[in-house]
């Protein structure tokens, strides 16, 4: 399991809230070779990936649930949306009768109800894979200080996970991002969309976080998971 960092300046008045998740959709596809035709984004969001993808793919099919995200992303006669959630085993039983010859998710599989569940359909599709997931390490510092229990898996069990299943090259990424005010830093995290606790604070509770967070930036962790195997 490689382990490497990454450290980032991050200023609010840039015009998206995407800079981590953009990070990990550039090293995604820094990994693709093949130019691959026929794509299955697994949460596709508002289209981040494909904006991203540079060569010329025959088809392009995005799956997320939030309609409001799917309205967002890029249109073409070459792009399947499918309004769905990667928990509904219908939707893989559906993607049987396709071909693919890639599947990507980037910042998504974190949210799955039950990751190896996902992994064992995603496998049935026979089709290598390119993931990005969110750590429980993500915003470390901000669970510990505030008492906060994550709700994301540890890298050991997604790469556990990745490699019983897609017999998967596995790489653990720390990004970090600084801010230039602590109130910033937690406008970002409201923006992103990106936190991974259950807790929500109470005003009380937030205003001291605030006072007693003791980093001047933001703590990600995310795995990236790549199989060649059909």
């Amino acid at each position: 399991m490689k382990i490497s960092s990454e450290f980032s300046k991050y200023a609010l008045d840039y015009n998206s809230y995407n800079v981590i998740q953009n990070r990990v959709i550039e090293k995604l596809l820094s990994h693709v070779k093949d130019k691959p035709k026929n794509i299955l984004d697994l949460g596709c969001g508002s289209g981040s990936l494909c904006k991203a993808i540079k060569w010329d793919y025959k088809h392009f099919c995005g799956v997320d649930f939030a309609q409001g995200m799917l309205e967002l992303h890029p249109k073409s006669p070459k792009i399947e949306l499918i309004y769905a959630d990667f928990n509904d085993s219908a939707l893989f039983e559906n993607r049987l009768t396709y071909i693919y010859n890639f599947i990507f998710s980037a910042s998504a599989l974190q949210w799955a109800d039950d990751l190896e569940q996902v992994f064992g359909r995603i496998k049935k599709l026979n089709t290598p894979v390119a993931l990005a997931i969110f750590t429980s390490n993500t915003f470390k510092t901000i669970n510990k200080t505030a008492s906060i229990d994550t709700i994301l898996r540890s890298a050991e069990e997604v790469c556990e996970l990745g490699k019983k299943y897609f017999d998967a090259k596995t790489e653990v990424v720390n990004y970090k991002l600084e801010f230039e005010s602590t109130r910033d830093m937690f406008r970002y995290i409201k923006k992103s969309g990106v936190s991974g606790s259950r807790k929500v604070l109470s005003y009380k509770e937030s205003k001291k976080l605030l006072r007693e967070y003791p980093l001047s930036y933001l703590e990600f962790e995310v795995v990236f998971l790549y199989s060649c195997n059909k």
